[in-house]
């Protein structure tokens, strides 16, 4: 039976991003080719369906290790880089074999994080997904780990499925993993574990109950798929996590069949632009602002002018990200800078018409412009702001 809740969000969700995990696609022997066709081939029915699907999978790395006989993922970074290089080449292949025999074609999409970060290529990555989803290509997405180094990794592709559902105005995140969904103990360890069918989004009373301990082949635990879930329900986007083990996972979810832990999306949901600020871009330092500056940024939507910052932690450019706190070093919002932090150094505590004289420039009044102020209290209770203006 279906709920007529999870009957109404998936009828709706005509575009979907499926994340599979490592541990669901591959195992101490390598990759699993059953599971694989089984996923390409629900994945083409949704596809014939008129759906629209992206599927951001996980197992270069285990399918590497595979390959060179190893059975523990090393420490050494080069090392890991190495083995998603050799592993990549045969995970398309088993996505191109098992979708090929639906006549399906497919596109590879190897993204890092700092692809996402820089506004230009954030839309020239959307353009790009888009345009294959247009043509009726389901694109592969996988993280770079190939070049990606701390600085610029996802962490995970549980995070980097919830940045791609962003990116491409998804209408669901389908989360599949080794367990059937999120339960209130650990199941391997409570037999009484009970699996939670519904949550709502930003319930934070679910991190409790989500293990943060990754498995053998994968990066991420139920933690990270909890996070992503979260941070899509903040862009209006249901997330269901569920067990990619079970066959036919795919199609009985949207039958309508009751698998798996849903998460609602927030109501209001937040700008994409903002979203984009908040969760995309990896914030470079800190701000610290005077009280007259807070109450004018938390209370009356103001942007940021120098006359009220204080002291400017760490190094960063224009254009990036970084945390506002208040005199009480707590972070009341995150923002994109119009300035480098050594020239905000020099102008923080004057005035705007100050700027030129003091830089030999000015870029802009504001050293965050309000459409650039992300307020933790919008992730918490939603953006009217963003409402009105859409």
């Amino acid at each position: 039976m279906s709920s007529p809740l999870r009957k109404s969000l998936l009828s709706r969700a005509r575009r979907v991003v499926i994340k599979v995990g490592s541990a669901v696609i591959t195992s101490t022997h390598g990759l699993s080719k059953d599971v694989v066709e089984g996923i390409a081939a629900d994945i083409c029915r949704l596809v014939a369906n008129r759906h629209q699907v992206l599927l951001v999978t996980s197992g270069a790395i285990s399918s590497g290790l595979r390959k060179m006989g190893l059975t523990k993922k090393p420490k050494s970074v080069s090392q890991q880089q190495a083995l998603a290089a050799i592993g990549q080449s045969i995970l398309m292949m088993a996505y191109e074999e098992a979708f090929g025999q639906y006549g399906q074609k497919v596109a590879q999409v190897l993204i890092t994080r700092d692809d996402l970060a820089h506004r230009r290529r954030y839309l020239n990555a959307r353009n790009t997904l888009l345009t294959l989803l247009d043509w009726k290509i389901v694109p592969i997405i996988n993280e770079n780990d190939t070049v990606a180094v701390d600085e610029i990794k996802f962490g995970d592709n549980d995070n980097l499925s919830a940045m791609v559902a962003n990116l491409t105005d998804a209408d669901m995140l389908l989360c599949l993993t080794s367990t059937n969904g999120l339960y209130d103990k650990d199941p391997t360890l409570h037999k009484d574990a009970r699996l939670i069918p519904l949550v709502q989004g930003l319930d934070r009373g679910v991190d409790q109950y989500a293990s943060a301990v990754p498995g053998n082949l994968g990066t991420g635990g139920m933690a990270s798929k909890v996070k992503a879930a979260q941070k899509v329900a903040l862009a209006g986007v249901p997330t269901i996590i569920a067990s990619g083990i079970k066959d036919g996972i795919i199609r009985r979810i949207f039958q309508g069949e009751e698998e798996g832990t849903l998460f609602l999306p927030r109501e209001t949901p937040l700008c994409g632009r903002k979203h984009w600020i908040a969760f995309t871009k990896s914030c470079k330092g800190d701000i610290i602002i005077d009280e007259g500056a807070s109450v004018a940024i938390v209370e009356k939507g103001k942007s940021l002018l120098p006359s009220g910052i204080r002291e400017v932690s760490g190094r960063f450019s224009q254009g990036d990200a970084v945390n506002v706190l208040n005199p009480l070093r707590e972070t009341i919002a995150i923002g994109m800078v119009n300035y480098h932090s050594g020239d905000i150094k020099k102008i923080m505590g004057a005035k705007s018409s100050e700027i030129e004289a003091r830089l030999g420039f000015r870029h802009d009044d504001e050293v965050i412009h309000r459409d650039n102020l992300v307020l933790i209290k919008e992730l918490e209770q939603g953006d009217e702001a963003c409402r009105s203006r859409q």
